[in-house]
């Protein structure tokens, strides 16, 4: 060899080595990144979804202190928590700084109101702006409101407390006898005030008044009755109302007796409750955000919650959960638009609870055991405890309640539910919507929508494979796979439109043919198999090797055609000519036009090309020299296809099938247009699903950044990923063994 000729292969060996470690290293670096993104996906998701998981805290932000004589009724702030308020029992409303702010110091006394009158009883209403009414001992009751007016002179914003009179300066007469009143309780639905009072000589009184619109002057004129509330238990200690002006409760030691005052001419007994826990005594009975549940506080530290429940036809109310406090309950304090309160104890004792997930999120100790009185601000993010003169600020972090691992996989007894339940409902018009975020109904819909998909695809992609790789002839093989591999690239909104507007309703319309179909294909393809070798054999050499398929196509149309044809015959003479309403009244199944069903079908059209390229191109990678091994000595072609070709191509057809899997699990596009969406846990084929990718393409837009909601559509999609990676890394594993397993073959 000439010296050139070596210096040209020496060139071109290391020029050839120059690109294998190019390609090396971009290769490996490629794999990295992707394990990098991959990574970097999890913790992304990992640190939205952290925060929900944190408790509750409490940290002290300074002291207030006011020169009152009188006893605490109520205390309360500004939304901005920069101003507060204090009511006391002799009629005193102060106003005070809670921060340096509009030109006030923290803690200065800003203004002062005082009532008119001896004050003898006082309660505050539920809702949104509440107002207080303060009950007299001339029989006359006065509702006014803490008001908070914002301006902003100089282009600074300033809050000016004031006292509201919502229904007028005036005193309203609610006891025509002029009694003194010792509980009160009222409610208001803007165009009629109810108010409850009890008076000292032990009599009921229920005024209700209307307002009519002076057309004249504009104002709103007030008229009053009064009514005799009935069958009243000996001492009434508390008097409650829900704003819905339905439900009037009067406590009595231990019972708690619930009116109807639906109709004011005829207010009714409902009936009477023994609401006490065991060994215990009632110290305290509020309700809830939303005005649906009952708080009970006893002496004991039990804290039990009631609410009506539906039971043979009737509502009645029920005791659901208990939560157990660190002493005595003196004083309970409710969230603003949430299932959450504080309670406080009588050994100092500040604990935070929350309904829903029946938990304890909070239990801070305070160096005093005195204390007069608690309040959340409006948006729960300050606490305020007032010991002797001095009121305590604290602020609260406290974002995610609601969200714990109860309420999250776990069923749970919501408000009007009949029972314990998994329910997703995340929102809903009111604000004091009780969140239903259980991810259990979602994954369950995303397993069965993937079962149904699978049980639909995975029969047709892997026989298809074996078919097209084993027994098809070339020339057909070339045509038949590309033609269902394209399938894979039809776009699967196009596939969901299809099937929500144009399958479901088919099949709604033919549902015993659709039924029959599934029978009469399978049964058709034997019979006709079986009949074709029953022919002569000049006839069968019409047909080239290979190309058998061909005769089925024929065959399935026709039968096909004839089950559909068949279906109004089929309904009129099993089913009463309406099938949707046979199974919903007969067989006691409910029918929903998009179904698992029609899921089933569009979603495993668009699982099979994946399923069958796989698994086609593992059948067809088996050496010829084992078949033709295996036929050669003697073993039939079904035999060699079953003892030989499956078994060593196993590997790559559950490779197929798994990835198929991971296709269905992961679909958002067919099962957010071809079912009702609808989160319910049935696995009826008629009913319908929501899976955990569905929810977050539709809920995901119109979910609040970094509220609860927000964050727990991250933890669906962090199941989503972990659901993937485990279904990946167990079919790799099976994949493994089998390979190991076959590969002596």
């Amino acid at each position: 060899m000439s010296s050139e000729s070596v210096a040209l292969s020496i060139a071109g060996s290391k020029a050839r080595r120059f690109k294998d470690k190019l390609v090396k290293y971009s290769v490996t670096t490629g794999g990295a990144l992707v394990l990098v993104a991959l990574l970097l996906i999890f913790f992304y998701l990992l640190y939205v979804v952290k925060p929900i998981f944190h408790g509750a805290s409490m940290d002290a932000t300074g002291a207030v202190t006011l020169p009152v004589q009188d006893n605490t009724l109520l205390l309360g702030s500004e939304e901005q928590n920069e101003i507060g308020y204090r009511i006391g029992d002799s009629g005193q409303v102060s106003f005070f700084a809670i921060k340096q702010n509009n030109g006030y110091q923290s803690g200065q006394l800003i203004k002062q109101f005082q009532l008119d009158g001896e004050l003898t009883a006082f309660s505050r209403s539920h809702g949104d702006e509440p107002s207080m009414v303060f009950g007299r001992r001339d029989g006359q009751v006065q509702l006014v409101r803490p008001g908070f007016a914002v301006s902003y002179p100089h282009d600074k914003r300033l809050i000016t407390p004031e006292l509201k009179y919502p229904f007028g300066e005036a005193p309203i007469a609610v006891d025509p006898q002029g009694k003194a009143l010792s509980q009160v309780a009222f409610e208001s639905d803007g165009s009629k005030v109810v108010i409850a009072a009890m008076t000292e000589d032990g009599r009921g009184v229920l005024s209700v008044l209307g307002g009519e619109q002076n057309f004249l002057t504009g104002e709103i004129e007030w008229s009053s009755s009064q009514y005799a509330i009935p069958s009243l238990p000996r001492h009434v200690e508390q008097v409650l109302m829900t704003p819905n002006l339905r439900t009037l409760f009067l406590r009595d030691g231990n019972r708690l007796s619930v009116y109807d005052i639906r109709n004011p001419d005829e207010i009714t007994l409902r009936t009477v409750l023994e609401i006490g826990s065991r060994d215990g005594k009632v110290t305290r009975v509020e309700l809830l955000s939303g005005a649906s549940s009952l708080l009970v506080g006893n002496d004991n530290g039990v804290i039990s919650q009631w609410f009506e429940v539906s039971r043979d036809g009737k509502r009645e109310f029920t005791h659901i959960r208990d939560f157990n406090a660190s002493g005595p309950v003196s004083e309970l304090a409710m969230e603003t638009h949430r299932k959450g309160f504080v309670a406080t104890t009588t050994n100092g004792k500040v604990e935070f609870f929350h309904t829903t997930g029946a938990t304890r999120l909070l239990s801070e100790t305070l160096d005093t055991h005195e204390l007069n009185g608690v309040a959340l601000s409006p948006r729960n993010n300050l606490l305020m405890l007032e010991q002797g003169n001095a009121i305590h600020l604290f602020k609260v972090d406290n974002e995610h309640p609601e969200v714990t691992w109860s309420a999250l996989w776990h069923e749970v007894w919501y408000e009007g539910y009949p029972e314990p339940q998994f329910v997703w409902q995340s929102t809903s018009a009111s604000n004091d919507f009780e969140p239903k975020l259980s991810l259990v109904p979602l994954a369950f819909g995303t397993l069965k929508a993937s079962f149904y998909a699978m049980l639909f695809a995975v029969p047709l992609g892997v026989a298809g494979a074996i078919y097209t790789a084993y027994f098809m002839s070339a020339g057909l093989r070339k045509v038949v796979k590309p033609t269902v591999e394209i399938m894979a690239a039809l776009p699967t909104v196009i596939l969901g439109f299809l099937a929500g507007l144009w399958l479901a309703p088919l099949i709604e319309d033919h549902l015993p043919g659709i039924l029959l179909m599934l029978v009469l294909l399978p049964l058709g393809m034997l019979l006709t198999a079986m009949s074709w070798q029953g022919l002569p054999a000049r006839l069968r050499q019409w047909v080239p090797e290979g190309w058998h398929a061909i005769v089925l196509i024929p065959v399935l149309l026709l039968l096909g055609w004839g089950a559909v044809a068949l279906s109004p015959l089929l309904e009129t003479w099993l089913f009463h000519g309406d099938t949707r309403s046979w199974l919903t009244n007969d067989a006691g199944i409910k029918f929903d036009q998009r179904n698992s069903l029609v899921v089933g079908i569009a979603m495993g059209f668009a699982v099979i090309p994946t399923i069958f390229s796989i698994a086609e191109d593992a059948v067809f990678s088996v050496p010829k020299h084992l078949t033709q091994g295996s036929l050669a000595l003697g073993a039939t072609p079904w035999q060699t296809l079953s003892r030989v070709v499956i078994l060593t191509a196993s590997p790559g057809i559950f490779s197929a099938v798994m990835m198929g899997l991971g296709r269905a699990v992961g679909e958002t596009m067919i099962v957010l247009m071809a079912t009702g969406n609808t989160p319910i846990m049935d696995f009826s084929m008629f009913q319908g699903l929501r899976t955990l990718a569905a929810n977050i393409a539709v809920e995901m837009p119109e979910s609040e950044v970094g509220s609860s909601h927000y964050r727990v559509l991250f933890l669906a999609a962090f199941v989503l990923f972990v659901f993937t990676f485990v279904f990946n890394t167990l079919a790799e594993f099976i994949r493994q063994r089998l390979r190991e397993k076959y590969s002596s073959l």
